[in-house]
């Protein structure tokens, strides 16, 4: 009798665990949501982090953060339900079939933290991706996985991607070790069996099913993100309000890059659709046969037959880094000297957000098209361009790199398409590259001073030079005359890479053909910064200079430019006849009604007062007063405006895309095709 109070004190406990274990396999699945929600979250609170740090003044969002961080409770909520799905269904087996087998159990645990740590790896590599790209994890990634290797080095050469490597690991450890004690808690082992089996009673069937019922229903609603019957939630749900940036943070990167990823293999077996042959073909003839603008013919430019032409396309080179609007705020005091000394177009904007999209359509002057790679193809395609043009007419014709000449399949596609020679990394000595893109800039520059002094004596050459120290991971050479005035890195090395270019040109000017010889700077694109709309328009934002101080009289041009004019620009400056079945204008004798531009899934155009952006994919559209920086959208008020800017551009970028697949790209193509 005296001990059993005591065994009834004992009981209790012993009742109440039993009753939880019997909801513990339900009870593991809602708790393993709980913890994913929690760690996504944090993610979206680490990019918003990043992104005010990045800016140059603090945001403000308005009082709609929190709304913003709802909607990303919603899309975390529909990748959860996906990554639950498997072990929900295990667990409502084991809880009606009565396994009690531990194994059966641990291995729906290993499959449930598999899938979130994949899931949590997708949101690490989103933060510097939204952050450089100002959009969200997308197909596009996975262009880069045939360049494993040189990821690779780049993540472990870049201290910042290094350290967020390392704290993913960290994370990914300690969500491990977090679910494997609450796996152990709720599922305790049989401590009076030899077998691993579980100690814990099952639920009624009754109940068990009423339960399963319930919890399949919620996963697949939150599958479908939304109750409509209509339409499950998409990409476009995440829009709710004027600023972009918290339009995009309620996305989750597993969404937006599963989603491109379906898009993507959608396009591969499917024509480009922006409008009809016979529409694109209308839109793209009226802009080849407009007249000449008379009021330009002050500005023509008469370069001698046999001139040099040296192009240096600039990585990551946006207006906002140079003096071109705001000097007191200049970080390249070269740059800016020499667009002083020459023909600036001040209003030049880039084809697309990618390397390969600067390349293609400043030698080639096509226009990007949305997510697809432009230089990889399975039959590569002969574009009309520079290269071709300038060959024709005995040009030595040499493109310069830093780095892996196969990279984004450079060496093919040019080889292909006019250049002589490709140098990149294997053609330098092997002790002067210094990290993942090879050589700094300033060595590319001397080697090319060497290379167009040696060609020279042949006869005119065409030099290409892709510079590429200000793009990370950044590698700052020392035993220069160079002293940065920057604290922050990026700042330090675009400084940097404007030092090479006076350097580079100080070496060309002591050479005997620099006087004969046309200098022409544009970047491959700009570099993304505090947004006030659903694009980085400084990713696009350019310059684009001409140089040549014995022929060009220095000149400022405001008026809109693409990558895409410069063929046709500079072709008009000298005296060879060439066919311009292309997508670009010369610029000092036509004017731009409209600039066009393709950031991924996004298709943007803009006038001098108007800019229009449409995410193909969702059909969502927005109009921008993008000159007095208004951020609340005006497609309302001008809905004319936007469907003309959408006409032109949509329609020019599918007749690009219709001259590749039906192979009328070469030089010799007429324009009616």
């Amino acid at each position: 009798m005296g001990w059993r109070p005591f065994s009834i004190l004992a009981a209790a406990p012993k009742k109440q665990t039993i009753r939880m274990r019997r909801r513990a396999r339900y009870r593991y699945i809602l708790v393993a949501y709980a913890v994913g929600i929690v760690v996504f979250t944090l993610f979206r609170l680490l990019n918003t982090w990043v992104y005010c740090h990045n800016a140059a003044t603090v945001p403000d969002f308005e009082g709609q953060y929190l709304q913003a961080l709802w909607m990303g409770w919603r899309f975390d909520t529909v990748v959860s339900c996906y990554l639950l799905s498997l072990p929900l269904l295990m667990m409502i087996v084991g809880e009606l079939a009565h396994i009690k087998t531990r194994g059966y159990y641990l291995t729906a645990h290993i499959i449930l933290v598999t899938l979130y740590i994949v899931a949590f790896f997708a949101c690490a590599v989103d933060v510097p991706f939204f952050s450089y790209f100002f959009t969200r994890l997308n197909a596009v990634a996975a262009n880069e996985i045939d360049s494993f290797g040189l990821i690779a080095d780049m993540i472990l050469s870049e201290p910042t991607y290094l350290l967020g490597l390392l704290a993913f690991v960290l994370l990914a450890v300690g969500y491990a070790l977090l679910m494997r004690w609450i796996f152990r808690w709720l599922f305790p082992k049989c401590q009076n069996s030899q077998f691993p089996i579980l100690n814990s009673q099952f639920l009624s069937t009754g109940w068990a099913i009423v339960l399963a019922l319930v919890l399949i229903f919620g996963t697949f609603v939150g599958m479908r993100g939304r109750l409509s019957k209509k339409s499950p939630i998409r990409v476009g749900t995440a829009y709710f309000c004027g600023n972009a940036f918290l339009n995009q943070l309620g996305l989750n990167p597993v969404f937006t890059f599963i989603k491109s990823i379906e898009e993507m293999n959608k396009s591969a077996n499917r024509p480009l659709a922006l409008a009809t042959p016979e529409e694109a073909l209308e839109e793209y003839l009226a802009e080849h046969s407009i007249m000449p603008d008379s009021t330009l013919a002050a500005e023509a430019i008469a370069l001698p037959e046999g001139m040099n032409v040296v192009l240096i396309i600039m990585e990551s080179m946006t207006v906002d880094k140079t003096g071109l609007f705001h000097p007191e705020e200049s970080r390249t005091p070269h740059l800016d000297s020499l667009m002083r000394g020459g023909l600036v177009f001040t209003q030049c904007y880039s084809a697309g957000i990618h390397t390969y999209n600067g390349i293609y359509s400043t030698l080639y002057s096509h226009p990007g098209l949305l997510a697809r790679h432009t230089m990889k193809h399975t039959f590569i395609p002969s574009m009309c361009g520079l290269p071709h043009q300038l060959q024709a007419n005995g040009y030595q014709t040499t493109y310069m790199m830093t780095h892996d000449e196969d990279y984004d399949n450079m060496r093919g596609f040019l080889h292909a398409n006019g250049f002589d020679s490709v140098i990149g990394q294997h053609s330098y000595p092997a002790n002067e590259s210094v990290g993942t893109w090879g050589l700094p800039d300033h060595r590319l520059f001397e080697h090319a001073v060497e290379h167009c002094t040696q060609v020279s004596q042949q006869g005119p050459f065409f030099t290409t030079i892709m510079t590429c120290s200000d793009h990370v991971p950044y590698i700052l050479p020392d035993g220069i005359p160079f002293t940065p005035h920057s604290k922050a890195m990026p700042d330090r090395m675009t400084e940097y890479a404007d030092w090479s270019i006076g350097h580079f040109m100080q070496m060309a000017a002591a050479q005997p053909w620099f006087d004969s010889t046309l200098f022409v700077f544009i970047a491959d694109h700009g570099a993304a910064g505090q947004s006030l709309y659903d694009i980085a328009l400084s990713y696009h934002h350019v310059p684009m200079l001409f140089y040549c101080p014995s022929h060009i009289v220095p000149r400022r041009c405001d008026r809109l430019a693409l990558q895409t004019d410069l063929y046709p620009t500079l072709m008009g400056m000298l005296p060879y006849s060439y066919h311009n079945n292309t997508f670009g204008l010369d610029l000092l004798r036509y004017r731009r009604q409209y600039a066009y531009f393709s950031s991924d899934d996004k298709i943007s155009i803009l006038d001098t007062a108007h800019l229009y952006v449409c995410q193909v994919q969702e059909n969502i559209e927005h109009l921008f007063h993008y000159c007095d920086t208004t951020p609340g959208d005006q497609l309302a008020l001008y809905p004319h405006k936007s469907d003309s800017m959408r006409r032109h551009a949509f329609r020019l970028i599918q007749h690009s895309y219709n001259m590749i697949e039906s192979n009328t790209t070469h030089c010799d193509a007429p324009l009616h095709l």
